[in-house]
């Protein structure tokens, strides 16, 4: 019993490490540059399903191409019509790794011929920084796989001699519809279609299974691994949830599909198997799990803006606020995250600084306050939220770019609490003795609004640094002079209260000007890199 349930318990393990490893290692080593080929592939449907199944085959990861989808629509970069397409896409990539096990892992054993890759890739990861130490991981987790797929076989021999599934009922639909329920339950519990895909293909090799089970089960798995989606969504943002939504209803119709296929299929397959003399094998079913996908996608390619629109319909929301962007799940992908740190930082600026605006006209509202209290609530989510961005230690230009958010995060909090402790005090605003602090403080916050916007000139932020120096100057010298009306006899109390608001006006200016510097700072550590 031991020898049966040990080699199929750790090699089952060690395909879920290699997974996982092969997984990270390869989208760090990328850094972007898988996010940037999903970012210019993206735009009609088909051009849409092709970048994801691209990147999902690459990555060998259904998860780092949706996170990265989520990062996008939550960022304005793409629209929610668009990424169905790559959703659909990453169902299809997820299908390449049934070839790589069916064709190659099968066949030949690479377990034994990826031994040195292990060694080699984890003397990477330990000796070497950056790219190198990223590759390392990817090398490691390539031979890992492997090597655990060979002992997933060795114990699989054993286990179709004492357990198959050749007791359960075969043939109609009822008898399928049970061993999908087993397929999505396996997927269920090892939390990766792939992994349930590939014992699938191990069983069927060992004769544990027959064709039609395996591909019942197959379909199960496609079914199953929606649910990964469905804890993923589970408190994320309105952009997670409908994303996770998207790929749950398309594996589901794209299973549905399969079984309506699957009677004509396994007549067809077993004709071509008779007619060469051949039983049809693993690379026959990966063949059926990538037929049905891409029979779905057919199916759906053409209708995705109604998809969409059925989608958002499921999941309302309103319009979307900054908050909404930040989601967990991004965290794994630095270049995504700090994307959307940027996009919640630049709508939470504009928001702000059209309060101030209101503060400065005297027409602020009564739900100012809470308008305030909303603001910095997503001030300190997104804060906490770019503190727990796992940075490469070697990368300077991330890491510059996370100080400078976290810089104009600073900034936005001062900034709230100079308009928070003037609510009360608009109409003084409006007296004659500040209207020409008013006036440039009204223009200075309209450029930096426009620049944050991208509506401005190319110098907007030197104008803005420009306007905040003599704003600073001509503050400094109106509190010169008040101070000095005092000695005349002017009111110490009256004095001090208009000091105390000329040093509002310039401290908010400068907080504005330090906010766009910032983000700025940000945005242009992006265009360098791309």
């Amino acid at each position: 019993m031991l020898d049966v349930i040990f080699p199929f318990a750790g090699g089952l393990g060690l395909f879920l490490v290699g997974m996982m490893l092969l997984s990270e290692g390869l989208v760090a080593f990328a850094g972007g540059s898988l996010q940037r080929i999903l970012l210019t592939l993206t735009g009609r449907p088909a051009k849409a399903f092709i970048s994801g199944a691209l990147i999902t085959a690459l990555a060998q990861s259904s998860t780092a191409t949706t996170v990265t989808l989520i990062g996008f629509v939550s960022a304005g970069l793409i629209t929610f019509s668009q990424a169905i397409g790559v959703v659909i896409g990453a169902s299809f990539g997820n299908t390449a790794t049934g070839w790589i096990v069916s064709g190659l892992g099968l066949k030949i054993n690479l377990g034994f011929y990826t031994l040195p890759l292990i060694g080699v890739g984890a003397l990477m990861k330990l000796l070497t920084t950056g790219k190198g130490s990223s590759l390392g991981q990817a090398l490691a987790g390539f031979g890992m796989l492997f090597l655990g797929l060979n002992t997933l076989q060795d114990g699989m021999q054993g286990l179709a001699a004492m357990f198959s599934l050749a007791h359960l009922p075969t043939g109609g639909y009822g008898a399928y519809l049970l061993v999908v329920l087993v397929g999505l339950a396996l997927t269920a519990v090892l939390q990766s279609s792939t992994a349930a895909i590939a014992m699938t293909l191990t069983a069927l090799d060992a004769g544990a299974v027959n064709f039609d089970q395996a591909a019942a089960v197959v379909i199960g798995a496609a079914i199953g691994t929606t649910l990964t989606g469905v804890l993923v969504s589970i408190g994320g943002t309105l952009y997670a949830k409908r994303t996770a939504v998207a790929y749950i209803l398309f594996n589901v119709a794209a299973g549905l599909i399969a079984m309506l296929l699957l009677p004509g299929f396994l007549r067809a397959i077993y004709a071509v198997g008779q007619y060469i003399d051949l039983a049809p094998g693993a690379i026959a079913l990966a063949a059926f799990h990538s037929t049905f996908i891409a029979f779905g996608a057919l199916v759906v390619l053409p209708f995705t803006d109604r998809f969409a629109s059925l989608v958002e319909k499921m999941v309302p929301g309103r319009t979307a606020q900054p908050e909404h962007h930040l989601d967990v799940s991004q965290l794994g992908v630095p270049e995504v995250a700090l994307d959307t740190v940027q996009r919640t930082l630049v709508e939470t600026s504009c928001r702000l600084l059209a309060l101030y605006k209101d503060l400065l006209k005297g027409i602020m509202s009564d739900s100012a306050a809470q308008d305030l209290g909303r603001i910095e609530k997503t001030l300190d989510e997104t804060y906490e939220f770019a503190a727990r961005i796992h940075l490469p230690l070697d990368d300077e230009r991330m890491l510059e770019r996370r100080s400078a958010q976290l810089h104009a995060v600073d900034h936005l909090l001062r900034l709230l609490g100079r308009v928070r402790s003037m609510c009360g005090q608009a109409a003084q605003l409006r007296e004659s003795d500040y209207r020409q602090a008013l006036k440039m403080a009204t223009h200075l916050a309209d450029t930096a609004s426009a620049g944050l916007s991208g509506n401005a000139s190319e110098t907007w932020l030197q104008e803005l640094q420009n306007d905040a120096a003599v704003q600073a100057d001509l503050m400094n010298e109106a509190r010169q002079r008040v101070l000095a009306g005092t000695a005349l006899g002017d009111k110490a109390s009256d004095a001090l209260r208009t000091t105390d608001v000329y040093r509002w006006f310039e401290r908010t200016s400068r907080h504005i000007w330090r906010i766009c510097l910032y983000l700025d700072q940000s945005a242009q550590s992006t265009t360098a890199k791309t």
